[in-house]
């Protein structure tokens, strides 16, 4: 799994963050992305034990190139310094809700869950079904488990209440998100020791009610879209 050469690598990576370095280093890259596809692949199977589209998945569509998109970009360094997975039915491109892991030195490695900057459409959808079912997630958001790893809800929100929604309505400050995402931190320790799988199957179960919550809400959302 993952091992102190992986966080040694990124970590000398962000300090020689430059085409040439990379390539004289390529073999500890090389490395480390194995590690990675090794965690990948056995993610994939702890999950779909109970969620099972994840099954159909290869860990080429779940990890991210290490390669950073810089045409855009103030910030020029050609590469990421994290490594980083997406466990979603369909694949990393997918605009469903799934389960984030990002794996960075120096304690910044985090596991991320729920749905990222959803499309107004979808957005709409999740806000919809919030407004119709709103005991049953505010249930969902004090389940033990979810507290114990997350807290709340995390993700931007709007400061006054998005339109068509009364400022008393009783999910006002849920209604205001426009993310609806879940954030947990990991210490390298955490990253590091024997039962991370275990403690990774955990956290994404504890993510599973809420992601169903908003899977749902968004299920056929847009594929009017995609058929065309």
């Amino acid at each position: 799994m993952i091992t102190a050469h992986t966080l040694q690598f990124l970590t000398d990576l962000h300090l020689n963050n430059n085409t040439p370095w990379f390539h004289a280093n390529r073999p500890r890259y090389e490395q480390a992305k194995h590690e990675l596809t090794q965690l990948c692949t056995t993610l994939i199977e702890q999950i779909a034990t109970f969620d099972a589209p994840i099954a159909q998945l290869l860990p080429k569509d779940c990890t991210f190139r290490i390669n950073r998109d810089i045409r855009f970009s103030a910030n020029k360094s050609p590469y990421k310094n994290n490594l980083g997975m997406y466990f979603v039915a369909g694949g990393k491109k997918s605009p469903k809700a799934g389960y984030y892991l990002h794996i960075e030195p120096n304690n910044e490695s985090f596991f991320g869950g729920g749905l990222y900057q959803p499309d107004p459409r979808r957005l709409a959808a999740v806000r919809q079904e919030i407004d119709y079912h709103t005991t049953e997630f505010t249930e969902l958001l004090a389940n033990t488990d979810f507290v114990n790893y997350f807290g709340q809800l995390s993700g931007d929100r709007l400061k006054t209440p998005p339109k068509g929604y009364a400022k008393d309505h009783p999910a006002v400050e849920l209604l205001k998100h426009k993310d609806f995402t879940m954030f947990c931190r990991l210490t390298d320790q955490q990253v590091l020791s024997a039962n991370f799988v275990e403690h990774c199957v955990r956290v994404f179960k504890a993510m599973k009610p809420i992601n169903d919550f908003l899977n749902h809400a968004i299920e056929g959302v847009g594929e009017d879209l995609i058929n065309q």
